[in-house]
């Protein structure tokens, strides 16, 4: 199947799985998870009607993103180091994967000469694994106030999370129950919620996702050579 018809079904599924939860399908935007992919193939995407595009790298993103334009927004869905902040800022919308006051303060140093404010999110570590990144949910709170205290130039957006893989995506449910609990404490008025990939997004809808992640499922398997 073509790309654009990968995000069509990738559509489909959203829709059954909005219905099942009482949601409106406009509720929840594909993020085009392109690590690896080709400039064509994210062409393909933004012409088939992704809401944004997601790098995990900020090198990819160089490379790619002058390549592709801006019709869409980029989203930093990959760990950013801080010595690779500023290239950051230059080239992504969003970064999804604040999860330390280090990097936000960073942040706020480049932005503010800028007189910039970036959309961030927390990236929140929910299944607390070691080998992660993000910052532990216990301690989300008090990141999401240092940004409101510390950091004008950064506006808190969303949370996001990557639950520990299993096959069976009904053992993510709750994780993802937890981030939306979690985004509901550190923002009543409503944050977006960043959860659920190819193998598990139709749950993380369920569970109040309004961003996915989709790689595999719009692309295939990811390719070594651009």
């Amino acid at each position: 199947m073509t790309v654009a018809g990968n995000v069509a079904a990738a559509r489909e599924r959203i829709a059954a799985a909005c219905a099942r939860a009482g949601r409106q399908p406009g509720d929840v935007r594909i993020v085009a998870a392109s690590k690896t992919q080709p400039v064509p193939a994210l062409l393909e995407a933004i012409a088939a009607g992704v809401d944004a595009i997601g790098e995990n790298r900020v090198q990819e993103a160089v490379e790619k993103r002058p390549r592709v334009g801006a019709p869409v927004p980029w989203h930093l869905i990959g760990p950013l180091q801080r010595n690779k902040a500023k290239l950051a800022i230059e080239l992504f919308d969003v970064v999804e994967t604040v999860d330390r006051a280090e990097l936000a303060d960073r942040l706020e140093t480049l932005l503010a000469p800028l007189s910039r404010t970036l959309p961030v999110f927390l990236e929140v570590n929910i299944g607390e694994e070691a080998q992660k990144s993000g910052v532990l949910p216990a301690r989300a709170p008090a990141l999401a106030a240092q940004l409101a205290e510390r950091c004008p130039h950064l506006r808190l957006a969303g949370i996001m999370a990557v639950p520990p893989y299993h096959p069976d995506p009904e053992r993510s449910r709750p994780h993802f129950a937890r981030l939306r609990e979690l985004a509901a404490r550190l923002a009543p008025e409503g944050l977006e919620i960043s959860m659920g990939m190819s193998e598990d997004y139709e749950v993380a809808i369920e569970e109040g996702a309004t961003i996915v992640r989709l790689g595999r499922v719009l692309f295939g398997e990811r390719v070594t050579n651009r």
